[in-house]
């Protein structure tokens, strides 16, 4: 977990073909789905939750928790070196956009009201991650 792996580069009609539209929209073209739409929403099992496209380990289920806003949400990643905030200024607003920094999908934002330690909640699309449950 704590060795960066190569980086995933692919062409637009190979994630085309790799991914669901919703997961191609969401992780290619930052588009958000639905509040209380997606997977992984009510998924309380033990296990980690890798990138929809690249299958690195993004987040724990130790750090998942019920934000109530509809989408999966955690206090932090389960290694910082797997992710990138950049600054989104879309939607007339400011925000901190998570990415994966092994293949740069659009995973969700990060905000400053969760629980915690760290006070964050980092919002994620479900169909941005897949689930491996814990053996």
């Amino acid at each position: 977990m704590g060795n960066r792996q190569e980086q995933v580069r692919r062409t637009d009609e190979e994630w085309r073909e790799r991914l669901s539209p919703e997961a191609y929209e969401v992780t290619r073209r930052a588009a958000t789905e639905r509040p209380f739409t997606g997977p992984h929403l009510d998924n309380h099992r033990d296990g980690s939750y890798t990138c929809v496209c690249c299958e690195t380990v993004l987040f724990s289920s130790d750090a998942k928790f019920d934000s109530g806003t509809g989408w999966p949400s955690f206090t932090e990643p389960a290694n910082l070196e797997q992710i990138e905030l950049r600054t989104d200024r879309s939607l007339g607003m400011t925000r901190t956009e998570v990415v994966c920094s092994n293949c740069d999908a659009h995973l969700g934002h990060v905000f400053d009201d969760g629980p915690g330690e760290t006070g964050q909640r980092y919002c994620i699309n479900g169909c941005s991650l897949e689930f491996r449950e814990q053996a």
